[in-house]
Order: C-alpha cells, then sequence, then structure tokens
C-alpha cells in the first residue's frame, strides 16, 4: 500500500481504469457465457451438465426445451424476447442457470414488405413465398398462410 500511494496520481488512475476494465471483462464473458442466443423457429443444442433431471423455462412462449439422452437439450425459439432456462437435479437443486435470448430469424432469404401498418414475410430462396408464422405480420396475412400450411400438412397425412 506504501508504494501505491508513492506513485503519481495519474499512474494511480490508470492502474485503477486497468483494473476495473479488467473486471469489466471478465463480468461480460460470464455474462455471455450465461446468454444462449436462438434464432425464432430455430433449434439450438446444449450440453447439460451431469445429473439433469429436470428442466424448468420460465416463460414457454419465449422458448421451449426437450431433454434428449447423453445430458442434451434441444432449445427451441418460440417468441421474441429473453427468459430463463434452469436445470435441476433429482433433489431440486439448481445445476444450471441461463438466459435464453430469442432474435430474429438469421438467414438472408428473410423480405419483409410493409402495405400501410401491416406487414408480411417471405421467404426468398430462389423465389419469394409467403413464410409461415412470422411473429408480427398482419393477423390476415398471418392466419392466411397458417390456414394454408395446416391444410397442406393435413392432405399430406391422410395420403400416407
Amino acid at each position: 500500500m506504501l508504494v501505491w500511494r508513492r506513485l503519481p496520481r495519474p499512474i494511480r488512475y490508470l492502474g485503477c481504469a486497468v483494473f476495473v476494465t479488467a473486471m469489466l471483462g471478465l463480468a461480460m464473458a460470464n455474462a455471455k457465457a450465461d446468454n444462449v442466443e436462438v434464432a425464432l423457429d430455430q433449434a439450438q443444442i446444449m450440453r447439460l451438465p451431469a445429473g439433469v433431471a429436470t428442466i424448468v423455462i420460465g416463460n414457454p412462449l419465449i422458448a421451449d426445451g426437450s431433454l434428449q439422452a447423453g445430458n442434451l437439450l434441444v432449445v427451441t425459439g418460440k417468441g421474441y424476447g429473453t427468459t430463463n432456462l434452469m436445470a435441476l437435479d433429482r433433489s431440486g437443486r439448481v445445476l444450471m442457470d441461463k438466459s435464453v435470448t430469442v432474435m430474429g430469424p438469421r438467414n438472408g432469404d428473410l423480405v419483409t414488405v410493409y402495405k400501410g401498418v401491416d406487414r408480411e414475410s417471405y421467404s426468398c430462396s430462389p423465389r419469394c413465398s409467403p413464410r409461415v408464422t412470422t411473429l408480427g405480420d398482419a393477423p390476415a396475412y398471418f392466419g392466411n398462410v397458417l390456414g394454408q400450411t395446416t391444410a397442406r400438412s393435413g392432405a399430406a397425412a391422410a395420403a400416407r
């Protein structure tokens, strides 16, 4: 402590700044490690700690999880936003606690068309077609695309 006080004030300030920057960097690295990012309507695989018996997701409208053999968890983005995900052992002890952030599609084929206040989404690779269930699209457009997709899936299931 005595040596520190003998240093000129600008050197002490610089030392403090370096220390604070290093601590913030560590905090940001830990925060990033505790956050899982998933695209809407996409799945991501996570490795879980040994002994996980239960998965808890704070808001299942944002993300969903499916526990698989080999300590794997499949996380699927259901709606935009951030929620938490906890993994518990059989006694209820928290083994893992992470934030899950669901963001918009990552692929470059999404084209958004605005018609006044209404929005429509299309997948354009290579030709544009209505994109199924993009959150935020106009209700009429969303309902029409979802209805056509559901009818098509039903017809395919009946043809088996």
